[in-house]
């Protein structure tokens, strides 16, 4: 079944921009576009290199039980620009029933202005598991055992292995 995600627009939001849209039909993400008050919508918002903004979107959304809406970024602002989100995904709960603004950052070296319309990331509708979390006194044993962040793709030698207090020591 297709969850309905349902939506109210902000009082002051600009109700000719289009709802989250999926832009193909393979589509994962909906693309949401920047909504700014009226008073903002000539001048946009432009994040220096390394600046943060809080971008609007205009919209407030009901999540059905059961599901989550994840905030990701769009690939050609984030390979172009370097425009994308600090806390990538970010997660929407389905209890939560306030604006809808997504965080951006500009990791790219030059300002880069949003527009009042553009699409600035897409959000993904994804089925909620809620675990259970237990103390036991060991862990089983794996063939992968501690090792993390890039072990699986280096060898015994490269970037990747240095256990704690060895980084960049030969």
């Amino acid at each position: 079944m297709r969850p309905v995600i349902r939506l109210v627009w902000e009082d002051w939001a600009d109700k000719s921009l289009p709802l989250p849209t999926y832009q193909t039909a393979g589509a994962a993400g909906a693309d949401i576009c920047a909504n700014f008050p009226a008073e903002l919508r000539e001048a946009g918002l432009t994040l220096l290199p390394m600046g943060r903004a809080i971008c609007p979107t205009g919209i407030m959304v009901a999540i059905p039980d059961g599901y989550e809406m994840q905030v990701r970024p769009r690939s050609g602002l984030a390979s172009k620009h370097g425009i994308t989100l600090p806390n990538t995904p970010g997660t929407i709960d389905s209890d939560y029933r306030g604006p809808l603004g997504v965080s951006l950052i500009n990791l790219g070296l030059e300002s880069y202005t949003i527009r009042h319309g553009d699409r600035v990331a897409q959000v993904v509708v994804a089925p909620v598991v809620q675990a259970g979390f237990a103390v036991v006194d060991a862990l089983d044993e794996t063939a992968r055992g501690t090792g993390g962040f890039g072990s699986t793709g280096f060898g015994t030698s490269g970037p990747g292995t240095a256990g704690p207090g060895t980084a960049g020591k030969s």
